[in-house]
């Protein structure tokens, strides 16, 4: 089993690899198939002056050596090269300042998705039928059906500009608390119908049924027999979660004004930035695809029953 597994962790390893490569190529010709150089919407500047700048930023090259030199610097020294709309910046400097930001926010909708998800699956669960699972299957719904944008809307004009019970600036004490309720509400309804439906069915399976002939305390039940085996779909849509988290970041961000990696993307494209656009796609997508792979091996230490393919 250990050598099975190790060949599955590799494949999957590799796919990810694969897949990261993929993006990498497809982002950067998509890009460079645009016709209008990055310094054509600036003013004043003649065609020397542009000329001298593609120089600088290695534009003048053949789009294959741009490309080799890309990969080569992505994977030798982790360098996405200089952006162009922060002249005198680093694109992987500039996606450091806005992660910091970013990684607080999407890390805590997602544990906080992850946690009362799993927590309001398993009361609805356990109260099948009942008024409050009605509730949480009322709710959910709802809230499944509410994009990002809407929600944060929604919660700053109430919260911020009616109430004045939060702060609009993220920098400001309680300033990301707004944000990580909007990001994080789509993913834990839909974590919260997942775990439902799992319970259910893992507490209609044989051995439950054994484990309380046996005199289990109902705590044991589910926690150490129930739950562990029905967590397997909420490690599935980690991968999705998070790639919902961080594409909803980049409206919620600019909702709050919040400097984060979803507005430095937004001004990117504002500012036609070709650097710093396939830098945060390509690592934003890097992190998905990771998230998956973990998704994928965590799945199967849970679940040792799943064939490995």
């Amino acid at each position: 089993m250990d050598s099975k597994f190790a060949l599955y962790t590799l494949k999957r390893f590799g796919m990810a690899l694969l897949t990261i490569f993929l993006v990498v190529a497809i982002t950067f010709f998509v890009m460079h198939a645009i016709p209008a150089s990055p310094f054509s919407s600036e003013k004043a500047k003649s065609d020397a002056t542009i000329a001298a700048l593609e120089a600088k930023y290695g534009f003048d090259k053949p789009v294959p050596v741009q490309f080799l030199n890309y990969l080569k610097n992505i994977i030798f020294h982790f360098d996405f090269g200089l952006s162009t709309g922060w002249v005198g910046n680093t694109v992987i400097d500039l996606i450091k300042d806005g992660l910091s930001y970013s990684a607080r926010i999407g890390l805590s909708a997602a544990c906080t998705a992850i946690v009362c998800g799993i927590v309001f699956g398993c009361i609805a669960a356990l109260q099948r039928g009942k008024f409050l699972d009605k509730l949480v299957q009322v709710l959910t719904t709802a809230l499944v059906s509410m994009p990002s944008f809407v929600v944060a809307t929604l919660l700053l004009m109430l919260f911020v500009l009616k109430l004045r019970w939060l702060p609009n600036r993220a920098t400001d004490p309680g300033g990301l608390i707004l944000p990580i309720i909007s990001l994080s509400l789509y993913p834990m309804a839909y974590i919260t119908r997942l775990t439902r439906s799992s319970m259910l069915d893992v507490l209609g399976q044989d051995y439950i049924r054994t484990a309380r002939a046996k005199g289990l305390s109902n705590f044991k039940v589910i926690f150490k027999h129930a739950l562990k085996n029905a967590l397997g779909p909420v490690i599935t849509y980690a991968g999705p979660m998070m790639a919902y988290i961080l594409t909803g970041s980049m409206v919620v961000e600019n909702i709050f004004s919040i400097p984060g990696l979803g507005r430095l993307f937004v001004n990117s494209m504002l500012r036609t930035d070709y650097m710093m656009i396939m830098g945060v796609t390509i690592f934003l997508a890097t992190m998905i695809i990771i998230m998956n792979f973990v998704g994928d091996v965590l799945y199967k230490i849970i679940d040792p029953r799943i064939d490995l393919g």
